[in-house]
């Protein structure tokens, strides 16, 4: 290895420039995030092969969001994915994930590297698994051949389900789950493991993918695949028996200088999220933790945007620092261009909700709740609109049903805050004389 990972840096006290460049959008003193990007509290994915916006996640980092995007085999049209990629960071993505299974897989990945300046990540046992004739006869090599393939790229993070081995199939062969194994890559490996009658080559070799990762300073973001797919699968042994592993390797990864961060379920309902944080934070040794949804119920297809922001916002005011958007077409169909759209501005409604109660965050995310409230108390609409999540939306409901009045048309004159406002000015003025 002829490069030093960031991590190394920092923990022998250089404050890089990707450090001073996060220091200064998250408004956090450098020394400070130095050191916990040196802990592992704090991660910060970026390949030494590419150039990108540096971008923080983990403790006292406002809460990011990551897009998934990507081709299938039933719709390959590449300028399609780079257009979703480009209004993902549009309207707030902090990160990309192409998860693409169908068509030039190299090329697909390439131009989404080229055309967005946030990290982007990915799963390489998806372009292994695409490129052999049949998903379990995949080999070792070509499932580490595909991390390297991806890292010389300049991939700044890859998701690998090395917590699954031969305990967690065990587990899951006893656990009685409606939907047994829902993530892709976990499906894989499972169905790899039990063909082959082997362990889980990234978790057998982890050193391995350790050197790799260490080579381009690429993020490991250890994989869930054993997430539950259903509500009646959540908080389940298979769950905890993988998320137990993921710690064993988050402190294997601390000592070889790789940053990591540790994906966490699924779905999940109301009473389990927090629960579910805590235990993946505390076993992770506080490692930064990247959620998918998690989606509260099972009985809202076209309306999974909501039901994942509903338990993203439970799960960041628990801890958890990374929240993957969800489109309304999650279970349905592949997303289009708006249904990403959607997408990220509820995700982002979840982010700064979360924002508002984490601590070294919520005075700042506070900022731009106080201002609202002054331009509503005042009907400063064009300030409204500038503050709002989508002004285009906030403008064109206002104006597709505009009020006689100043104020909106569900009150009109009998708006609250201008009669109260007239009354108390009227208080304060007796009261002065």
């Amino acid at each position: 290895m002829t490069h030093t990972t960031l991590m190394k840096e920092c923990r022998r006290g250089v404050i890089n420039e990707t450090v001073k460049a996060v220091a200064e959008i998250e408004q956090i003193d450098s020394e400070k995030l130095r050191a916990l990007v040196a802990d592992g509290l704090v991660t910060i994915p970026k390949n030494v092969n590419r150039e990108t916006k540096p971008t923080g996640i983990g403790k006292y980092m406002s809460t990011k969001i990551n897009a998934n995007i990507g081709t299938s085999r039933d719709y390959k049209d590449l300028e399609e994915e780079v257009n979703k990629a480009k209004i993902a960071v549009q309207y707030g993505a902090g990160a990309i994930m192409d998860l693409s299974t169908g068509g030039d897989l190299d090329k697909i990945r390439a131009r989404i590297l080229s055309e967005v300046n946030v990290p982007v990540g990915t799963v390489p046992l998806y372009d292994a698994a695409a490129s052999a004739p049949m998903v379990v006869e995949m080999t070792s090599d070509d499932m580490f051949n595909a991390v390297r393939r991806h890292a010389e790229q300049g991939v700044d993070f890859v998701t690998v389900h090395a917590g699954i081995n031969k305990n967690t199939v065990d587990k899951l062969m006893k656990a009685g789950r409606i939907t047994d194994v829902v993530s892709r890559g976990g499906s894989f490996t499972v169905a790899w493991m039990m063909h082959n009658e082997s362990d889980n080559p990234f978790y057998s070799e982890f050193d391995y993918l350790l050197e790799i990762a260490q080579e381009y300073d690429v993020t490991l973001s250890l994989g869930d695949g054993m997430r539950p797919g259903c509500i009646h699968d959540a908080a389940d042994g298979p769950m905890f028996e993988e998320i137990l592993v993921l710690g064993e390797l988050v402190k294997r990864s601390r000592a070889a200088d790789v940053q990591t961060f540790v994906e966490g379920p699924g779905h999940v309902p109301l009473d389990k999220i927090e629960m579910s944080v805590k235990f993946m934070k505390e076993t992770c040794h506080q490692a930064p933790l990247y959620l998918l949804g998690p989606i509260v119920t099972d009985i809202a297809p076209g309306f999974d945007h909501i039901t994942s922001a509903i338990g993203g916002s439970i799960a960041g005011a628990a801890g958890t620092d990374f929240l993957c958007m969800v489109s309304p077409s999650e279970h349905l169909a592949l997303p289009t261009a708006e249904d990403i759209k959607t997408g990220m501005l509820v995700a982002q409604i979840a982010a700064h909700a979360t924002d508002l109660v984490k601590e070294g965050i919520k005075e700042r995310a506070a900022e731009l709740d106080n201002a609202m409230g002054a331009a509503r108390k005042n009907l400063d609409w064009e300030k409204q609109y500038s503050l709002a999540i989508d002004p285009d939306h906030a403008r064109a409901v206002r104006e597709a049903r505009s009020s006689g009045s100043e104020a909106c048309s569900m009150c009109g004159d009998l708006c609250a805050m201008k009669i109260v406002e007239r009354e108390l000015e009227k208080g304060r003025k007796e009261s002065n004389n």
